[in-house]
């Protein structure tokens, strides 16, 4: 691969983008755009190669620290490249994603399951259980004050949506429930019912697969 100094101007890629636009890049052309220059050491190209490499082996769990352990990569560049992912991944999931089981949350959350800590996440589904938005509530342990109705609903209430489900990941791998998880599921049940948002589900997810508390018969 040439390195960026070395390529006609016609060639170099926010010039090919302009003048072809953007599916005419490769993968490590468009991060290049997107980080705008190299690091010392570094053209732009050669870190973009890297950046997609690391991509093609982790995308799904990709981190900061993943980012930020590709030498001469800071964690301003890092963050700029994880908020350009989170943007699109927030974008494509909602379009034509129909949530129908519990499967199909762990499908769409697979990615929770091998955290390190624990994640509370919201979906708002519309009333044909169609994606309206995916929500982080909450990252910690998983208890009633950290997990309030308040922080769960607001955004469904806005979203207009017809009900929601929760999931959590259980870090240690253990699928079965805990008593909080259940307290937790009660709580936000009896919510949903006075404010006319069903919670549909709450699905406990791990690297190795999911339980739902629904078919458990605890919903």
């Amino acid at each position: 691969m040439k390195k960026l100094q070395e390529l006609y101007k016609g060639d170099k890629p926010r010039e090919k983008l302009l003048a072809k636009g953007p599916a005419t890049l490769k993968a490590y052309e468009l991060m290049a755009v997107l980080l705008g220059s190299g690091v010392p050491g570094k053209d732009v190209l050669q870190l973009s190669k890297e950046i997609v490499g690391l991509f093609d082996a982790s995308f799904e769990s990709l981190t900061l620290d993943d980012l930020t352990s590709i030498h001469g990569m800071g964690e301003a560049k890092a963050a700029q490249i994880l908020a350009a992912v989170e943007l699109s991944r927030r974008y494509l999931i909602k379009q034509h994603v129909k949530i129908t089981s519990a499967a199909d949350v762990y499908e769409l959350l697979r990615e929770y399951g091998a955290k390190k800590q624990e994640y509370f996440i919201a979906l708002a589904l519309d009333g044909a259980s169609h994606l309206i938005e995916k929500r982080v509530v909450s990252i910690g342990t998983l208890n009633q004050s950290l997990v309030h109705p308040r922080e769960v609903f607001a955004d469904a209430v806005a979203d207009r949506a017809a009900g929601i489900i929760v999931a959590h990941n259980h870090p240690g791998g253990q699928l079965a429930p805990s008593r909080e998880d259940a307290a937790v599921t009660r709580r936000l049940r009896e919510a949903g019912i006075l404010l006319g948002i069903e919670l549909l589900d709450h699905v406990i997810l791990t690297k190795e697969g999911f339980l739902s508390l629904r078919e458990e018969g605890m919903l």
